[in-house]
């Protein structure tokens, strides 16, 4: 039966307009983008065996071109459609940082950091930059790789912080494996960034670790 067919209060369009769209199940919000189906498959059930083959939606989501565009009813034309609702996504979380105070804010930044970051396959150590009101001025990835006391330098944080204006620094980088846990390479490197800052007066309000959940927060934690 095509979905136009179906009780109108079951239709994914029709249900987010009414009750929202936290109201429907991934396989309907997928449903929605898909937008059609395949002969004889409804883009509900196409969707929902999209996410059975994928794993779930964020592996879906998350999946490099080549392997999104082998999925049945996918190509290049829903990959660049996917890509650039990330982005806005993304955007939309960076614009909501930017009008926060980023101390009184914690979710914003999580929020915004772990959609920068979650995804990425290696990891990647960046920061945010924040004024004397905490307000972010910018967000910059500075090193990649696996992160140890010799590949994260203190002087090129130091040298990106000046230039900024910088009056305080929330330090982040994930874990692929998904682990949030900090190790004692990052406490050991969350040590010296915090006093190489402190040379010239920039204060380190966090570290964040993005991974699975809720990631780990050193502050939290009082590791910093």
């Amino acid at each position: 039966m095509a979905i136009t067919d179906w009780p109108a209060e079951e239709r994914p369009r029709e249900k987010l307009l009414a009750k929202g769209a936290a109201a429907l199940s991934d396989a309907e919000l997928l449903a929605i983008f898909l937008r059609t189906g395949l002969p004889g498959i409804s883009a509900v059930d196409l969707a929902r065996q999209l996410l059975a083959d994928f794993g779930g939606l964020r592996p879906l989501l998350e999946a490099e071109r080549k392997v999104f565009c082998a999925g049945k009813g996918l190509g290049d034309a829903k990959f660049v459609q996917l890509q650039a609702v990330l982005e806005m996504g993304r955007r939309h979380l960076a614009e909501d940082l930017k009008r926060a105070n980023a101390l009184t804010s914690p979710q914003a930044v999580r929020d915004y950091l772990s959609a920068q970051l979650r995804h990425r396959t290696r990891e990647v150590f960046c920061c945010l930059f924040l004024d004397s009101q905490h307000r972010v001025i910018a967000y910059e990835e500075l090193f990649e790789g696996t992160l140890n006391a010799a590949s994260v330098y203190p002087r090129e944080v130091v040298q990106a912080a000046l230039a900024r204006g910088a009056a305080a620094v929330i330090l982040a980088h994930n874990h692929p494996s998904g682990v949030s846990e900090p190790s004692q390479a990052d406490i050991h490197i969350t040590g010296r960034l915090k006093d190489a800052l402190a040379l010239v007066d920039i204060r380190v309000l966090d570290h964040l670790i993005v991974g699975e959940g809720a990631g780990c927060s050193f502050a939290e934690r009082g590791l910093i």
